[in-house]
């Protein structure tokens, strides 16, 4: 069962996402918070697994409290709620330690999917705001650090090539496995060794591909 705290200013965005997630039978809404000192409390009270954050709050924005939130010891997993008008504070939320984004309009099927996807260790960019996080984090590499890391896509394999390609357009490895006309456990195997060659996580391995061009 994943342990969801879903974070948000206004009660009735906080009761849609909970009743868009009620009909799952694997995660389980145990608290909500209203700004981001609630929601660090909250964290410390009932231990969640993946926090649902909004960006915009008072007392606290969700770019602190997911800074705090991510320092803690055995620290739960923070799936940021944006929206297009807020796509300048997205990367600012990944640099605090999110470990996905998804927009607000979400419908149920793709709020509980991204859940599940980050509960499990997998950064999630919804497709919509890939380009954005891409290009803003893009514009803050060192152009050094940028060539040495398009340099390690020669210890790709050409289907390890592929698996990036479909990670940077903000797919799952579900729907990578459905593109490849694979399984999802062959691309996980895939997924981890380029990974592995690359040294970065998912979010940096998809900036990489941009960079490369993979992407059309």
């Amino acid at each position: 069962m994943i342990r969801l705290l879903i974070v948000d200013d206004e009660p009735v965005v906080r009761t849609g996402f909970a009743a868009m997630l009620e009909p799952a039978d694997d995660i389980e809404v145990v608290a909500e918070a209203a700004d981001g000192v609630e929601a660090v409390e909250a964290v410390r009270a009932h231990r969640p697994d993946v926090v649902l954050m909004d960006i915009r709050m008072p007392m606290r924005d969700g770019i602190a409290a997911t800074r705090e939130i991510t320092a803690l010891p055995a620290a739960p997993k923070v799936l940021v709620l944006t929206t297009f008008t807020l796509d300048e504070y997205v990367d600012h939320a990944l640099l605090a330690g999110a470990s996905g984004f998804l927009l607000k309009d979400a419908s149920p099927a793709e709020l509980g999917a991204a859940v599940r996807r980050v509960a499990q260790g997998q950064a999630t960019l919804d497709p919509a705001v890939t380009g954005q996080v891409i290009d803003a984090l893009r514009g803050s590499r060192p152009l050094a650090t940028a060539k040495t890391e398009l340099a390690k896509l020669e210890r790709l394999t050409p289907r390890e090539r592929q698996v990036l390609a479909h990670l940077a357009e903000g797919l799952s490895n579900a729907e990578i496995a459905a593109a490849m006309d694979t399984t999802e456990g062959t691309v996980k195997t895939y997924m981890t060794k380029l990974l592995g060659k690359l040294g970065l996580n998912r979010v940096q391995a998809a900036i990489l591909a941009h960079d490369a061009g993979l992407t059309p």
